[in-house]
């Protein structure tokens, strides 16, 4: 059921993008602390996260902004997918050993970019690779694994160099509010033609 309602919320995307002729933007968010670190850390690091994903422009916009770290910045990269929703470990799917442009060695600061999925540079080979080696296998994982609570951005730190604070990425009420209304409007649509 899972399965079928992530496949079902990325279909309802892709036919808003594809009906409207425009992007649609699909925002995920989440704070950064050591609590939501698997095992959590004890730290008074705390920051937030956004990342957008858009659809037809098959881009992802991070914004993160962190402060109060015992550690230094050492790397900073998106992790997916873990197997339980909201919990759990999982590897590296964006670029090593750090977002290009990430501030380091720092115990405070803030990073925005714009990663283009259709280039081999957004990704860890052995997230590309363990997606069917093809750049948009890795994006459909990557994105599903957002759509299904399973990523998180992380922050690696001299103080604790799995990751010091980290935000599970949800999607924001107004994404979800989206997203099912192109489901609504796949099976007007489906119900139309079957008449």
């Amino acid at each position: 059921m899972k399965r079928f309602i992530t496949a079902a919320l990325l279909a309802a995307s892709t036919f808003l993008a594809a009906s409207s002729g425009q992007a649609t933007l699909i925002t995920y968010q989440g704070i950064l602390s050591g609590a939501a670190e698997v095992p959590a850390v004890v730290t008074p690091g705390t920051g937030s996260a956004v990342v957008v994903y858009d659809t037809v422009a098959h881009t992802l916009s991070i914004s993160a902004t962190f402060s109060g770290l015992i550690g230094r910045t050492t790397a900073s990269h998106i992790h997916c997918c873990t197997t339980r929703t909201f919990a759990g470990n999982a590897g590296i799917a964006t670029e090593l050993p750090s977002f290009v442009g990430f501030p380091l060695s720092v115990t405070s600061g803030s990073y925005t970019d714009i990663h283009d999925l259709t280039l081999a540079s957004s990704y860890n080979p052995a997230f590309v690779t363990a997606n069917g080696g093809t750049l948009s296998g890795a994006e459909a994982a990557l994105v599903a694994g957002l759509a299904n609570g399973n990523a998180y951005l992380n922050i690696h730190t001299s103080f604790v160099g799995s990751g010091e604070i980290r935000a599970v990425l949800a999607p924001e009420p107004a994404s979800i509010a989206l997203m099912t209304a192109g489901l609504l409007g796949m099976g007007a649509a489906r119900t139309r033609i079957r008449r």
